[in-house]
């Protein structure tokens, strides 16, 4: 009965927060300034932050860092998520007055998939003990790809999503305000916004695939799983608009997010032979990502390498 207040408590606190956020704050669109994103993203980590801390006084020390570090790797991995987020603005001309929006269903798609998700993992594990190895080596392998990979591109027109989107409906060639779909002549058409969603909800899928995994290493309660998870996916409308023109500074994320992966497919693999410390983890993912930003910003890319950076409040770059 506990367990049950406990879910229905923050289930409640998530649609209070989502209610306040657009149907208060952020009723009319609007493009989201630097100053506003920071106050945000500094209002999710304090929220994050008490969470934890009541996590610690009700559940307990380990219960406590397993959240912080659970946090923590999601966080960092929405980091590239992020940098994805912008290419896709970029690639469908999404006017900076119309990207909360689309973030903020695509989020609550998010949040969705997620809980599906982590269900099924945890089930996974529980009922065959033996996929925790294949959870580890397939972190391991991601860890070793996202290293050696190149450039992040995205290519619309071969996502089976909205291959099937585009064969289901019609689609207008411009936008219709915020509107995901319009009736023209009596036809419902889908719009653009439309297949920026669906591209939204399918690369947090993708993303989902590395970062449940991650945070299953760490813990497989059920309920600090997706609380972490939750806290991370909510704040990430407001990084993206805080950093959104400061991603292509990061050259060496991708080598912090990749070790990560790694160093948690490892602990994964080893984990009935011998259990690394919670505190230990924590230690190796702030120090990493840490490390890897640290270093972006001492040893900026070349001008040639830089290239123009996408400026999602610029007209000329929609």
């Amino acid at each position: 009965m506990t367990q049950f207040w406990l879910w229905a408590g923050f289930i409640a606190f998530v649609l209070a927060m989502l209610v306040i956020d657009l149907g208060i704050f952020n009723r009319k669109a609007h493009a989201i300034k630097m100053k506003e994103a920071l106050i945000w993203c500094t209002i999710w980590i304090s929220l994050a932050v008490l969470f934890c801390i009541g996590t610690y006084i009700y559940k307990g020390h380990q219960a406590g860092l397993e959240f912080l570090t659970g946090y923590l790797i999601e966080l960092s991995l929405s980091l590239d998520n992020l940098f994805v987020f912008l290419l896709i603005f970029s690639y469908f001309r999404v006017a900076p007055t119309l990207q909360h929006k689309v973030l903020y269903w695509g989020i609550l798609g998010a949040l969705i998939m997620r809980a599906a998700m982590i269900a099924g993992g945890i089930a996974l594990i529980t009922k065959f003990h033996w996929i925790i190895y294949v959870f580890g080596a397939f972190l391991v392998f991601t860890g070793i790809k996202m290293l050696t990979s190149g450039d992040t591109e995205i290519h619309p027109d071969k996502n089976p999503i909205i291959r099937l989107a585009r064969k289901l409906f019609p689609v207008t060639p411009q936008y219709h305000g915020d509107h995901f779909f319009a009736r023209i002549d009596g036809r419902l058409f889908a719009t653009p916004m439309f297949l920026v969603l669906l591209m939204i909800e399918t690369t947090d899928l993708v993303f989902a695939v590395d970062s449940i995994p991650a945070i299953l290493a760490i813990t497989q309660d059920t309920f600090i799983v997706y609380t972490s998870n939750v806290f991370a996916i909510l704040g990430l409308r407001s990084f993206y608009f805080a950093l959104a023109g400061m991603f292509y500074k990061f050259r060496f994320l991708k080598v912090g997010l990749s070790i990560v992966l790694a160093y948690v497919g490892v602990k994964m693999l080893i984990a009935d032979f011998f259990k690394i410390p919670t505190f230990i983890s924590l230690g190796v993912i702030v120090v990493t990502i840490g490390t890897s930003i640290l270093v972006s910003f001492l040893i900026p890319p070349k001008t040639e390498e830089v290239g123009t950076p996408v400026d999602p409040k610029s007209p000329d770059s929609l």
